[in-house]
């Protein structure tokens, strides 16, 4: 398997994690927009929840959720900006969640970090 399809199996099992284990409304996947891309964006209760998901195969270059620096939030923030414009949220509560993926021997060993990063601008 390579790395792309790696990166959709583990989209795939992070979206079915959200829904099934967390019993999250799944909103959209992959949403696109000129300023970026977010993986899932869910909502829990009555929280909009932007996520983005790392699959990584070892973590011999670090964890997964530490590929999300500084210029990574600032396009997702972005990008979550649009889409609070264009469906009219704005006034809705918002996070920023990082899920970390790996294959394991029965499928995918799932991490969820919840409020990985804040909007501060």
């Amino acid at each position: 398997m390579n790395d792309k399809q790696l990166g959709r199996c583990g989209e795939k099992a992070a979206a079915q994690y959200i829904c099934t284990d967390k019993h999250y409304k799944l909103l959209s996947q992959n949403y696109r927009s000129r300023l970026g891309e977010i993986d899932l964006i869910a909502q829990d209760g009555s929280v909009i929840v932007f996520i983005e998901v790392k699959t990584r195969k070892s973590c011999q270059y670090g964890q997964p959720a530490e590929a999300v620096e500084k210029h990574k939030q600032h396009k997702i923030i972005q990008t979550a900006k649009s889409y609070l414009s264009r469906y009219g949220l704005w006034n809705s509560p918002c996070r920023f969640d990082v899920i970390e993926v790996m294959p394991s021997a029965t499928g995918f060993r799932i991490h969820h970090i919840r409020h990985a990063f804040l909007s501060v601008e």
